[in-house]
C-alpha cells in the first residue's frame, strides 16, 4: 500500500504506481467517486486477470477507460458532434461515465465492441496516474459482495481484502460509496444506465 495525498501528489509516488502499471500489475486507487480496479489497457494478461476476478468474459465486458483528459478522445472514441463534445467539456471531470461510440482503436480483446465508456474522475491522484502512464486504464467499481452492494471506503480494509489479489492499493484517503452515473450518448435523448453520484437533471 502507497500513501498519495490528492492535494500535491508526490511525483515519486506516482512513478511507483506507473511502474506497477507499465509491468502489468493492477492497482486499486480513489477517485471522485468510490474506489476502483485498474489496469493499462496495453497490457493483455493484466486485463485478463481483471476479468477473472469479476468472473466475466472481458470481450464482454462493460468496462471504462479512465483518461487524463478529452485530449486523446479520439484515440478510443468515433467523432462525435460538436454538441456531444460540448457535453463532455462541461461535465468532466466529474462523477460521470460517459458511454460513447468506439473507434477501431480499441485494444485487441475490445476490437468487436461499439461502444466504450469514458471516465475522467475528478481526482488528482487518478488523473495524475493516467497522465504520467501515458494512455488509459481500464477501470471497474471494487465493492463487498455481501446480501446489500456496498462500496469499501477504508484503505486498510480494502488492502487487506485485496492484497493478495492485486498489486497495489493507493491510499488516498477514505472513499465514497456512491458510484459514478452512467448515461449513454450513443442514444438520443441519453439514456441514464446508473443513477449515481452525478446529477442527472442536466440531460
Amino acid at each position: 500500500m502507497i500513501k498519495i495525498f490528492e492535494e500535491n501528489p508526490s511525483a515519486r509516488a506516482i512513478a511507483k504506481v506507473v511502474d506497477c502499471l507499465r509491468s502489468g500489475g493492477l492497482v486499486i486507487y480513489p477517485t471522485d467517486t468510490v474506489y476502483g480496479l485498474g489496469c493499462d489497457i496495453t497490457k493483455p494478461k493484466a486485463l485478463e486477470r481483471i476479468a477473472r476476478i469479476k468472473g466475466i468474459k472481458l470481450e464482454k465486458a462493460n468496462l471504462s477507460f479512465i483518461c487524463h483528459d478529452l485530449s486523446n478522445l479520439s484515440d478510443y472514441v468515433r467523432q462525435i458532434d460538436n454538441t456531444t463534445f460540448k457535453l463532455l467539456k462541461r461535465w468532466l471531470p466529474g462523477p460521470y461515465t460517459f458511454v460513447l461510440p468506439s473507434s477501431k482503436s480499441l485494444p485487441r480483446p475490445f476490437k468487436n465492441k461499439k461502444t466504450v465508456g469514458i471516465r475522467i474522475p475528478d481526482n488528482n491522484i487518478i488523473r495524475e496516474m493516467v497522465r504520467a502512464l501515458g494512455n488509459p486504464i481500464l477501470t471497474t467499481s471494487i465493492y463487498d459482495e455481501d446480501e446489500i452492494l456496498e462500496y469499501t471506503t477504508d484503505p486498510e480494509l480494502i488492502h487487506e481484502k485485496w492484497d493478495r489479489l492485486v498489486d497495489m492499493v493507493v491510499d488516498g484517503g477514505y472513499g465514497g460509496n456512491v458510484p459514478s452515473t452512467v448515461i449513454d450518448l450513443t442514444t438520443y435523448p441519453p439514456e441514464t444506465l446508473r443513477e449515481g453520484k452525478g446529477t442527472i437533471d442536466i440531460f
